[in-house]
């Protein structure tokens, strides 16, 4: 009797918890729907502006040029903005190490030891409370330069994101802008302990830190010379590496440039903090805001909390989070639900490569967005280059279903290859089927990382780190989007053919994802329909459709590079019926370039389309 009430229960329970998910997932696509698609514009602020071409490996600010904040003058920002996008995330803003002398204004030398590259990483953070230094024309005004420019790209219609690194530090860390009573990481720490809750590192008290075994013939700087290159670093005790390294003398493949932050989690794995109550992930920030108040939580919670609201009382208006999966998620619902109690419209997107947490960073950590690496951008990747099936990418969206609009989509970052490098696909006009089919699949947020509309092929050696990714290490120029800066006009005046046709690919598509209603409604697969059940079409090309009340797609791509496909689409009769069409002929118009127009013919309620289409060729076909 008691298993029977058992079962009863699990089964009422199932009944009320399904129709309590459902009206969730309506009440939040109708808060979808009412939006347009954000597009995010990645880039690498000080490469943006230089129009050097020298390009010498371990350059100098001097020989190879940088960019500056002013680079980014109203004539760039509105041709960015043109271009369909929405928000632009300045990389590399916050104070990181950087190989100059600048110690006239206040600022210590940084080790080449414990620096990589010459202009050094952006995810070495040494001062939460400034800017870069060689961003600023006037170094002593650096931060009002920022400033400027946040105005400046808000007046152009741009939303400003910047990084937080909450996961390490500089090893130097060494703020001089500090708010009043604000004080550095590690300055209260008991060093004597490896661990203590309110300490910001971990530590290794019997130790002083070496500088790892630089491997083959990787000498910082290139081997020029420098008082401070001298393989030593003091840190006494030596303090955990950014990656979790436990070892005072860390690998050269560890993040040795860093020192791991602590967020009250013991080296056991001990959580030293109050966790989460059963249910609140289904409430808002508002609620985890009220969870928090008055709780006592680890010191290095306090200090980026307080670092995120600096940013935004500066207009700042949202960050993306480095590696935020190393950083438990309680620390993000107190830190997000602060965000979002100053900016409810804050746009909070993490780094997170691992699937099985996604969910969690969402609901419990109240992230706004993550990378859709692992499953989206993976599998692209792998069609891109020729050897893997597009019959994989429609799995994705159904296992992502609830969490699609969460989901970022890219093909290109700091961190990946350049699609046009040979280690990538080879060829930037592979990215084109990619583009249509990364943009246009879900409600997510599509992100394009800087001169990928050009096919940046990423080939420079700028010291640090090997070609196929631009550099985020050293001082370098990218070249095809030199030629589109032309002397810093804007215009494309020096861009190949090619180039000027990709960007015009990429502003054609961009501008629709943004304006179409149907790319923030429904999504339904057709392609595993139409793998069954159509001749000649085959694993090269993905189709499915997208669609609103106002708006009906039919999308469909190519991913052969050689050969063209000519196959009669099927609509199933499902979709049909959904979109209310009676037996007749329909009209569809291809929106990316407008001078294409199909035939849908609707029978027994089946839509079939015939379809003649060219390598790399892409249609998002509308119904007129």
């Amino acid at each position: 009797m008691k298993k029977i009430f058992s079962i009863l229960a699990v089964l009422i329970l199932s009944i009320v918890v399904g129709c309590s998910t459902k009206k969730g997932t309506e009440k939040e696509m109708k808060r979808i729907s009412d939006k347009k698609k954000t597009v995010v514009y990645q880039v690498f602020t000080r490469l943006f502006g230089n129009t050097n071409t020298t390009n010498k490996p371990w350059g100098t600010i001097e020989e190879n040029g940088v960019g500056k904040f002013n680079d980014f003058t109203d004539k760039a920002l509105t041709e960015i903005k043109d271009l369909g996008v929405t928000h632009i995330w300045y990389t590399g803003v916050p104070h990181h190490d950087v190989i100059r002398d600048y110690t006239e204004f206040g600022i210590s030398n940084d080790d080449p030891d414990v620096v990589k590259g010459r202009a050094g990483s952006p995810y070495a953070v040494k001062d939460y409370y400034n800017v870069n230094p060689d961003l600023a024309v006037n170094v002593a005004n650096r931060l009002e330069e920022f400033e400027s420019l946040i105005e400046r790209s808000h007046n152009n219609g741009l939303k400003v994101i910047i990084d937080i690194v909450p996961n390490h530090v500089a090893r130097n860390y060494q703020s001089l802008s500090n708010p009043k009573g604000t004080k550095d990481f590690g300055a209260d720490d008991n060093t004597t302990v490896v661990y203590d809750v309110n300490n910001n590192f971990y530590y290794s008290p019997e130790n002083a830190f070496e500088v790892p075994d630089f491997l083959n013939d990787y000498k910082p700087l290139g081997g020029e010379k420098n008082a401070l290159s001298d393989q030593k670093f003091d840190e006494n005790p030596a303090k955990w590496t950014g990656n979790g390294s436990r070892s005072p003398k860390p690998s050269f493949y560890d993040w040795y440039e860093t020192v791991k932050v602590n967020y009250g989690i013991s080296p056991e794995g001990k959580k030293d903090f109050e966790e989460l109550p059963a249910g609140l992930e289904n409430e808002d920030y508002k609620k985890h805001f009220e969870f928090w108040q008055g709780k006592k939580v680890p010191n290095s919670w306090v200090k980026f909390r307080d670092i995120a609201l600096y940013w935004i009382e500066k207009n700042v208006d949202g960050f993306r989070y480095d590696m935020g999966e190393m950083v438990p998620v309680e620390f993000w619902s107190y830190m997000n639900s602060a965000i979002k109690m100053k900016n409810p419209n804050a746009f909070l997107l993490a780094e997170v490569y691992n699937p099985k947490m996604y969910r969690d960073y969402i609901k419990k950590g109240k992230m706004d967005y993550l990378y859709d690496k692992v499953a989206l951008y993976d599998t692209i990747k792998h069609v891109m280059q020729g050897h893997g099936l597009t019959d994989n990418i429609p799995p994705i969206q159904e296992d992502l279903k609830d969490i699609e609009h969460n989901m970022l989509h890219f093909l290109e970052n700091h961190d990946e290859q350049r699609i046009a490098s040979p280690e990538f696909a080879g060829n930037a006009l592979k990215g084109k089927p990619a583009m249509v089919v990364s943009t246009t699949i879900s409600t997510a947020p599509t992100m394009v990382y800087f001169g990928q509309e050009f096919g940046e092929d990423g080939s420079e050696n700028a010291g640090f780190g090997t070609p196929s990714r631009t550099s985020i290490f050293d001082y370098v120029g990218v070249p095809s989007l030199q030629r589109w800066v032309n002397d810093k006009n804007f215009d494309g005046g020096q861009s190949t053919k090619e180039e000027t046709a990709l960007r015009d690919f990429y502003k054609r598509l961009l501008n629709f994802t943004i304006k179409s209603d149907a790319l923030m409604g429904e999504y339904e697969d057709i392609h595993q329909y139409n793998r069954q059940n159509t001749a000649n079409y085959t694993t090269k090309f993905l189709s499915f459709v997208r669609y609103s009340e106002n708006e009906k797609l039919i999308i469909i791509s190519n991913f052969d590079a050689e050969k063209k496909g000519e196959f009669q689409l099927q609509i199933p009769s499902e979709i049909i019926n959904k979109w209310k069409l009676k037996d007749g002929t329909y009209q569809l118009k291809d929106k990316l370039y407008n001078f294409k127009t199909f035939n849908l013919e609707v029978g027994n309620s089946v839509g079939i389309l015939n379809v003649i289409i060219n390598p790399l060729e892409s249609f998002i076909l509308q119904l007129q």
